[in-house]
């Protein structure tokens, strides 16, 4: 088992790899740090002896200053490296460096300078370390206005603001928690890498990105609709969108109600990935349905009371009769070209989930009414 400490434990990246470490007890120990350790050379030099691993990820990304940004970074790698000579660690250190090494601004030199320090520290104590150069991060729960556009358009959306595009470049990408992969992946490795070059997972240009935020918030802010998504990164990106929902007064979203003698029908969720979910409930006697489709894929689900569904192939006269009772949950699947329907034939409601593969569209409903 690893001791592993986080040197801003309780930052963007920081908090997603300390949960995510922690899903591994096994495997790995969390040291706690606190970023007061910085100012206590007795409490930084405590949380040192204590661990095989530290990943340095504690760094100041924005500030009115530039000069004031690498002034803070360099001096917080310094007091790290000599609580490091202090206690004679030989723990494997690991440093977050930025694609923006190169790039003349005060935060890339900060970094660059910052990882040459460590990777000093290393060669002259034989100590372990790995500088990883880390593209544009994205991902849930990154502060707007500071650690990505992708945090911040995510925010204006969702607290009725719109965003603005500055400049509309094509951006390298990475989600936060596949950056994560990589950095528990090189701590399991245990090998000096002085610049490892962590791969980005998606070019975009910025207005690309805004669109498909666009689209999340009119369907599923909006709408209460699961968009299609076509790729790993709209994935990510969706759920990155999902996490800056003002939750409480969001929550809970009322259903609709479509309520007559027979019972009530109530539309669960749509799909744009996946069609839609719904559920009825029928009073005992009551027949639904009586229809057909030609292209639709459609399954009903009885989870409560007594249910007959019949089945008969358009052109035929065999009628297929099927049982369900809720005391053992079970579904029928609809075959296209088969009229159907379903009876309540028991003394209590009736509780149907159905699933059919699109939302229903009055327009091309593929609907049509012929009894069983």
């Amino acid at each position: 088992m690893k001791k592993i400490g986080i040197t801003g434990q309780n930052g963007f990246v920081g908090n997603y790899l300390y949960n995510t470490l922690g899903l591994a007890p096994n495997d790995f120990e969390r040291i706690e740090f606190k970023k007061e350790f910085f100012d206590e050379p007795n409490l930084l030099d405590s949380f040192v002896q204590q661990c095989d691993v530290i990943v340095h990820l504690a760094a100041m990304n924005r500030h009115e200053s530039q000069e004031f940004i690498y002034e803070t970074n360099i001096e917080l790698v310094k007091r790290l490296a000599a609580s490091l000579e202090r206690t004679d660690s030989k723990a494997h250190v690991l440093f977050s460096s930025s694609s923006q090494e190169e790039k003349e601004n005060w935060y890339g030199k900060s970094k660059k300078e910052g990882r040459e320090i460590l990777a000093n520290w290393a060669k002259n104590n034989n100590g372990k370390f790995t500088g990883m150069i880390i593209t544009n991060v994205f991902g849930p729960f990154g502060m707007p206005n500071y650690n990505s556009f992708i945090a911040t358009f995510c925010h204006k959306l969702t607290h009725g603001e719109t965003p603005v595009i500055d400049n509309d470049g094509e951006v390298k990408l990475i989600y936060v928690g596949e950056l994560v992969k990589e950095i528990i992946s090189q701590i399991k490795v245990a090998e000096t890498n002085e610049i490892y070059e962590v791969a980005h997972t998606s070019t975009n240009k910025v207005s690309e990105v805004l669109s498909k935020l666009n689209h999340f918030k009119s369907t599923y802010l909006d709408k209460s609709e699961v968009p299609a998504l076509n790729s790993i990164f709209d994935f990510n990106l969706f759920n990155t969108f999902r996490c800056y929902f003002d939750l409480k007064n969001h929550y809970p979203v009322l259903f609709t109600q479509n309520i007559d003698p027979r019972g009530a029908f109530v539309e669960v969720i749509r799909l744009g990935m996946g069609g839609q979910v719904s559920y009825s409930t029928t009073v005992p006697g009551i027949t639904r349905g009586n229809h057909y489709h030609t292209r639709k894929i459609e399954r009903f689900a009885v989870i409560k009371g007594k249910a007959l569904i019949q089945l008969r192939k358009i052109g035929t006269s065999e009628v297929l009769d099927f049982y369900l009772d809720g005391e053992n949950p079970a579904f029928v699947d609809m075959p296209i070209w088969y009229t159907h329907n379903i009876k309540n034939i028991g003394n209590e409601e009736l509780f149907t989930i159905f699933w059919i593969n699109e939302p229903y569209n009055p327009e091309d409903a593929d609907t049509y009414f012929e009894n069983v």
